[in-house]
């Protein structure tokens, strides 16, 4: 497979991944008034609803790291490479998948940051997506071809 997914475009899609980490809080709090709505659960339910919130930041965190870290390890058609970009692209294409099915019922406050906000957001799903399933893709075509050859 002859495609070169250039290095500036997986850095990018780790500072992208890093920035959502940073970011999650902030969207949390003045966005969904989560940290509200956690309160009315029963003490061990807020407990799992941080620790999830954590988790997901954490991935975030770590993907981008691992990400810019490390750009042309995971576009070297090594069987790591594919366990990686395989379980990234997975994570975001799982994330646009769930925006796409549940986020359109719920509605943000009407101010225009947070509607440019929501649209910013939504595009770094996609372009973390779309890259790193094509990291995936081009990963897993050394396997292709040395299964038909």
């Amino acid at each position: 497979m002859k495609i070169n997914i250039p290095n500036w475009l997986i850095i990018t899609g780790g500072v992208g991944q890093i920035f959502t980490a940073f970011i999650y809080p902030y969207i949390r709090h003045k966005v969904f008034d989560w940290y509200n709505d956690v309160k009315k659960l029963k003490p061990l339910n807020q407990e799992i609803a941080k620790t999830y919130g954590k988790y997901i930041q954490g991935l975030n965190f770590t993907f981008g790291l691992i990400t810019i870290s490390i750009p042309d390890d995971l576009k070297n058609q090594s069987s790591l490479a594919v366990a990686l970009t395989g379980l990234i692209s997975l994570y975001w294409v799982g994330k646009v998948l769930t925006q796409i099915a549940y986020y359109p019922m719920y509605e943000i406050p009407d101010k225009l940051i947070f509607k440019w906000g929501s649209h910013f957001m939504n595009f770094l799903f996609l372009l973390f997506a779309a890259v790193f399933t094509s990291l995936f893709i081009f990963n897993i075509a050394k396997y292709e071809t040395s299964i038909f050859n």
